[in-house]
């Protein structure tokens, strides 16, 4: 079982997350050390933003956890939103200092963008980025909804987690309230990038025929839009071509979404002002709001605490043996077991988030039947694991306790 435990009552939960002050290796690159440095003036704007007192209490069951996190959410003033976070599973014991918000965040956001719900899509190339379902509007409440997934990633950016799925990098740029070009189109969509590439770069006179209007499949159904007014009678030119590789591009990126993604962007400005986002890129802001995403295991070994055993001794050899026997997903399951989110901070695993602070993963060998299973503790991102007698062991209970559990209770 994923057990919660307690800090010392005289430490407050940090919130939003505080960078370690440790001044940065000069072997990060450059441009991650300006990063580093930017999210720390970020994270002490948004420290001086949140009010003192009070808190911002969500309490939700599980299996209902994006209609209850909704009604709750979207019930608060933005500002309340700003306030120390305090989450809570319905029938499950433990008290909130950062990992249950972690994993709330967590699971609430691999729901809210799941594109079962249809507010989202995967974009056309490349199944592990979403965009804005232009079709949306099958359910008559999205709007609302889209305000709620904005004020989730708001709130994720502000009390320092991370959320489960990432946009195109053009979805980032825009809520950085950047102009989309037609660069932006290479990663979306690089067949149209490359034919409106060819426009611009060669005559076109006598060669293309097209006018002011595209045609998009919605539904099965072929759909003609004009790009300005009585677009289909007007011809594309030699010396209207730019006119209309701009107009495409952003009917590309708007078309039949404007309304969600003004919602959306509204909802995450209530909780991160625009302006404290000025200085970043929109790379950098899908870092800030995603975390990384691949699991660097040196870095994750040499960041790591050891109790009560040694980098020698049996449990901690086969605890690696089996990180290295997983794919990538399993990996992010584990780490998601331990610390409550499957995403590693910016700065790397010595960056890790405990109750109090940071805290290093930790591996604590206990004295324990070896019939039992490896216990997490998300609070303190420690594992508990009996010194089972043989590998196969070791890696069958921690992979029965990585796909079974779920919840936290308090020792």
């Amino acid at each position: 079982v994923n057990h919660h435990c307690l800090p010392p009552p005289q430490v407050p939960a940090l919130s939003p997350a505080q960078l370690p002050e440790e001044a940065e290796c000069l072997t990060v690159p450059k441009y991650k050390r300006d990063l580093v440095q930017k999210l720390k003036i970020l994270r002490q704007e948004l420290s001086n933003q949140q009010p003192q007192a009070g808190h911002c209490r969500i309490e939700v069951c599980r299996e209902e956890i994006f209609e209850e996190s909704y009604r709750q959410v979207m019930k608060m003033r933005p500002k309340d939103l700003w306030k120390r976070l305090m989450v809570k599973f319905r029938g499950e014991e433990g008290l909130d200092y950062g990992g249950v918000a972690r994993e709330w965040l967590y699971l609430l956001s691999h729901e809210m963008l799941n594109p079962y719900y249809g507010l989202f899509q995967y974009s056309r190339d490349d199944i592990y980025t979403l965009q804005i379902n232009p079709d949306s509007a099958v359910n008559p409440e999205h709007l609302s909804y889209f305000h709620f997934v904005g004020r989730i990633m708001g709130m994720a950016v502000f009390h320092g987690h991370y959320i489960d799925g990432g946009f195109t990098l053009p979805f980032y740029k825009q809520l950085l309230g950047k102009p989309i070009t037609l660069d932006d189109m290479e990663s979306v969509d690089p067949d149209l990038h490359n034919s409106l590439v060819w426009i611009l770069d060669n005559d076109i006179t006598g060669v293309l025929d097209h006018t002011f209007c595209v045609e998009h499949n919605a539904y099965g159904e072929i759909i003609q839009h004009e790009l300005k007014p009585n677009g289909k009678t007007v011809s594309v030119s030699e010396d209207t071509k730019k006119e209309y590789v701009r107009l495409y591009v952003n009917w590309r990126f708007l078309h039949g979404i404007e309304a969600q993604f003004l919602a959306l962007q509204k909802g995450f400005n209530e909780v991160i002002p625009q302006h404290l986002l000025k200085s970043f890129d929109e790379k950098e802001l899908e870092l800030i709001v995603c975390g990384l995403g691949k699991i660097d295991i040196a870095d994750w070994k040499s960041n790591t605490r050891l109790k009560h055993c040694t980098t020698d001794s049996n449990v901690v050899k086969w605890f690696w043996k089996a990180v290295e026997s997983y794919d990538e997903e399993r990996r992010a399951r584990l780490l998601q077991f331990v610390t409550g989110s499957s995403r590693v901070p910016l700065q790397g695993f010595k960056a890790l988030q405990g109750a109090a602070g940071p805290r290093l993963f930790t591996i604590h060998q206990i004295d324990a039947n070896t019939n039992n299973l490896p216990k997490a503790h998300t609070c303190f991102n420690r594992i508990d694991v009996p010194a089972y007698e043989q590998y196969d062991k070791l890696y069958d209970k921690l992979l029965t306790a990585i796909e079974e559990t779920c919840g936290f209770a308090v020792e």
